[in-house]
């Protein structure tokens, strides 16, 4: 079931990571929506919880108050999931189409993935650098290397700018491909510990500009920029 409260005191997307990860160390709760504009935050749980359970978890600058009468089905909650997973799905499609008509003309599935691989740093770094402060305590809370050492969490989206650079010129390709096998690996290690620990967190692929739920998608895409690293390191 899900219950909507109000928490006072949330001000920028730093403070609606935290209230998130203060939630979500509840074993109660399962996953946590803030909507920062209005203050409301809508939390999925087994059982109703107290505003006050919820105080007592949470810094004491917030306030919580409960909405009444705000359950919503299950049902509902599959459907609001694949909405939100809808702006990623466009933006990989899009990514796909333009590598392909890239190369068109002269067919070649390494320059398709290069110019892929490139693309998706790009415009994936930018809807990070949006927020920069609010992503990086977002990845800090499923990233292991971003959760000991905060400030890769800063540098995170600069990194996938020089990487997708250095894809689309066909600059020290090598190395950026293993550079993508180190980054994404660690990055994918704590989504499947996620996943598997069915701890449902906001995933900070797209920044904090775009509500996107850590899914089983948010692990094939990053599956697909290894496999496509390896297959280049191989070719």
């Amino acid at each position: 079931m899900k219950q909507t409260y109000i928490i006072d005191g949330m001000t920028c997307g730093g403070c609606k990571a935290s209230v998130e990860k203060h939630l979500l160390d509840l074993k109660e709760i399962s996953e946590v929506e803030i909507t920062l504009k209005n203050k409301e935050v809508v939390i999925t749980m087994g059982n109703p919880i107290e505003a006050s359970e919820l105080q007592k978890a949470l810094p004491s600058k917030y306030k919580v108050s409960l909405i009444e009468n705000n359950f919503v089905s299950n049902s509902e909650d599959e459907k609001s999931k694949l909405q939100q997973l809808k702006p990623l799905i466009l933006i990989l499609f899009y990514i796909t189409t333009a590598s392909v008509l890239l190369n068109y003309q002269n067919w070649d599935r390494n320059e398709i993935m290069l110019d892929f691989m490139g693309l998706f740093y790009i415009v994936f770094s930018f809807f990070k650098l949006l927020d920069l402060k609010g992503f990086s305590e977002s990845f800090k809370m499923y990233d292991p290397l971003a959760s000991r050492i905060s400030i890769y969490g800063w540098m995170y989206p600069f990194i996938e700018v020089v990487l997708g650079l250095m894809f689309l010129m066909h600059f020290g390709v090598k190395t950026a491909l293993v550079i993508t096998l180190i980054v994404l690996g660690i990055t994918t290690i704590g989504v499947a510990k996620s996943l598997l620990d069915k701890k449902s967190i906001r995933c900070a692929c797209l920044g904090t500009a775009l509500k996107l739920p850590m899914t089983e998608a948010t692990f094939i895409e990053n599956a697909v920029m290894i496999v496509m690293a390896i297959l280049l390191l191989v070719s």
